[in-house]
């Protein structure tokens, strides 16, 4: 869905649909949640997605549920961040305490240790796709897709984040209002 008319989700189902990405996002919840919000739901645009999900990884904490509160917020304000954040975390924290008893009894077998080396590696091809995805549909300017690359490759360096964040922003806000211009 693009511009014009699209839905306006109440707090249920802002919660309901963020209990489903927490509970069927494995290795990331921003693959899904894009797909979810974007692609299946029609309530963001991409470029909406990927400004929220920007923010997100701006600020401090973890980015996946600093965008389900900006989300919320957008819909639905103080509540809607609360039912996002509750969907995101509920359904994950009470798996999370399961896997970890049974990790603690069993995560030193072979099968099991194996198991969890081919899951990383799905995870990782799966933040990489929908980065890949978000890049192409967003088609960014030259410049912008400069400071993502710079951005790329002081990641591949092993720079440390805040500075990577805050010596590429001001670089960002030139791109993005150089764009705007045109």
């Amino acid at each position: 869905m693009s511009g014009g008319l699209r839905a306006h989700p109440s707090n249920r189902a802002l919660f309901l649909t963020y209990l489903q990405i927490g509970l069927t996002s494995f290795g990331g919840v921003n693959a899904w949640a894009r797909h979810m919000l974007v692609e299946k739901r029609g309530w963001l645009t991409e470029q909406e997605y990927a400004e929220t999900l920007g923010l997100g990884q701006v600020l401090p904490g973890p980015n996946a549920l600093n965008t389900a509160i900006g989300v919320g917020t957008r819909f639905g304000g103080a509540m809607g961040a609360l039912a996002c954040a509750l969907g995101l975390l509920a359904g994950p924290m009470a798996l999370l305490a399961g896997i970890a008893a049974l990790y603690d009894a069993y995560g030193q077998l072979p099968l099991v240790r194996a198991t969890l080396t081919g899951i990383a590696a799905a995870a990782a091809g799966m933040v990489l796709g929908t980065a890949i995805k978000m890049g192409v549909k967003l088609r960014p300017t030259l410049p912008l897709l400069a400071v993502g690359l710079a951005a790329l490759a002081l990641a591949l360096l092993r720079a440390p984040l805040p500075f990577v964040v805050l010596g590429l922003a001001p670089f960002g806000l030139l791109a993005a209002w150089w764009a705007l211009r045109k």
